[in-house]
C-alpha cells in the first residue's frame, strides 16, 4: 500500500524521519516530500506547515502527484478532555471542525454540502487497540491555539466528547472525503489547558521531553496494515 503521513511542524517531520528506509527527497510545487519504505509499504511524508490552509494546500498537491492509497495525519495536539494527559496519543475515530458555523441551516462545525463528521479509515482504526496512554475518539480542529480552558469549554459546549484539539486534522480530512481518499489522524498530547498555570510553557517543555519512541505506534500500526 502507498501511505501519505503529513505532518505540520519540522519537529514532527524529524521524530518521523528514522522510520524510513530508502528515503529520498522530491520537491513538487515548492513543497518537500520524503519518499521511503516502512515494512511492505511505501510511504510518502511532508510538512504541510500550520493550518487549515497549508494543510489542505499539502494533501492536495500529495493526492495529485503521488496519488496515496490512505492518508494519515500525525503530530501533535492539545488535550480536551479530564481523561487525556500529555504524552497520550489521541487517535481521531472522528474529526470535526469546532470553529465552523455555515449558518442557521448547518450544524455548528458543517461545512455545507459536507460531513460534520469525518471518520477515521477502518484500515487503520481495526489494528488499533485502546491500552494505557491510547484513547480513540473526537478530534477537534480549528485555526487557533487553545490555550485556556475557557476556549476548551466553549469547544466542549458543541462537542462534549471531543479528546483533543489540532490546527489541520479537519481541512485534511476534508481533502480526503472530497478525493475519496482513506484518512485517519494520530496526535500525541502535547500539553492540556488547565492542567498547568503556564499552558505554552508545558507545550514548549513537551518538545524538550518528548521521546522519539513516542511516535512508535504509527510505526507499528504501518507495519500492520495491509
Amino acid at each position: 500500500m502507498k501511505i501519505g503521513i503529513i505532518v505540520a511542524m519540522g519537529k514532527e517531520l524529524e521524530l518521523l524521519k528514522p522510520m524510513l528506509e530508502n528515503r529520498s527527497e522530491q520537491v513538487v510545487d515548492g513543497l518537500t516530500f520524503l519518499v521511503g519504505n516502512v515494512g511492505e509499504h511505501e510511504v510518502v511524508a511532508m510538512q504541510c506547515g500550520i493550518g487549515k490552509v497549508n494543510a489542505a494546500i499539502g494533501t492536495v498537491t500529495m493526492i495529485n502527484h503521488f496519488a496515496p492509497e490512505a492518508i494519515i495525519n500525525s503530530g501533535v495536539a492539545g488535550g480536551a478532555d479530564k481523561t487525556v494527559n500529555v504524552m497520550d496519543v489521541v487517535v481521531g475515530a472522528r474529526v470535526a471542525y469546532h470553529d465552523v458555523y455555515c449558518g442557521p441551516e448547518c450544524e455548528m462545525g458543517r461545512v455545507q454540502g459536507l460531513p460534520l463528521y469525518y471518520e477515521g479509515a477502518p484500515v487503520f482504526l481495526n489494528k488499533i487497540k485502546e491500552h494505557e496512554g491510547v484513547k480513540v475518539g473526537l478530534i477537534c480542529s480549528g485555526d487557533r491555539f487553545i490555550d485556556k480552558m475557557s476556549e476548551v469549554e466553549a469547544i466542549k459546549g458543541n462537542f462534549p466528547d471531543a479528546l483533543a484539539v489540532d490546527m489541520e486534522s479537519g481541512s485534511i480530512a476534508q481533502v480526503c472525503c472530497v478525493r475519496r481518499v482513506p484518512f485517519l489522524s494520530m496526535r500525541v498530547i502535547s500539553d492540556s489547558p488547565g492542567a498547568s498555570h503556564n499552558n505554552t510553557l508545558q507545550y514548549e517543555n513537551f518538545w524538550e521531553a518528548a521521546p522519539q519512541q513516542t511516535f512508535q505506534m504509527l510505526h507499528n500500526l504501518l507495519l500492520a496494515a495491509k
